[in-house]
């Protein structure tokens, strides 16, 4: 009986520690963002609107769009106000973070002629 009392709080040390490291390293993640993530996330835009959004014609270039237009655009398509043929649906698997990425990635590309 005797045994059974110490392991119990020992048990439960080891299972508080091992939640206290599990949580720890999740925060770190999540204070250490992928460096990559807002270009990712705009590569799927490559599709129609050209590999750094340099159209290579028929869709609107992307590439030195400033960041506030293509983030009121891609609000404007999320909530159905711009119509749109994909857009409407595309937008709305975004984020309004994901949005600000991926405007601020296309803000910063050279358009090129």
């Amino acid at each position: 009986s005797m045994f059974r009392i110490t392991t119990v709080p020992r048990t439960a040390a080891v299972a508080l520690t091992m939640a206290a490291v599990m949580l720890s390293s999740s925060n770190a993640s999540a204070q250490a963002p992928d460096p990559n993530l807002a270009r990712n996330l705009a590569a799927s835009c490559a599709n129609c609107h050209g590999t750094n959004g340099n159209s290579v014609g028929g869709m609107a270039g992307l590439a030195g769009m400033p960041k506030d237009a293509m983030i009121r655009s891609m609000q404007d398509f999320k909530s159905g106000k711009r119509p749109a043929t994909i857009m409407h649906q595309l937008s709305k698997g975004y984020t309004d973070q994901q949005i600000e990425l991926i405007a601020g990635y296309f803000a910063a590309q050279k358009p090129q002629k």
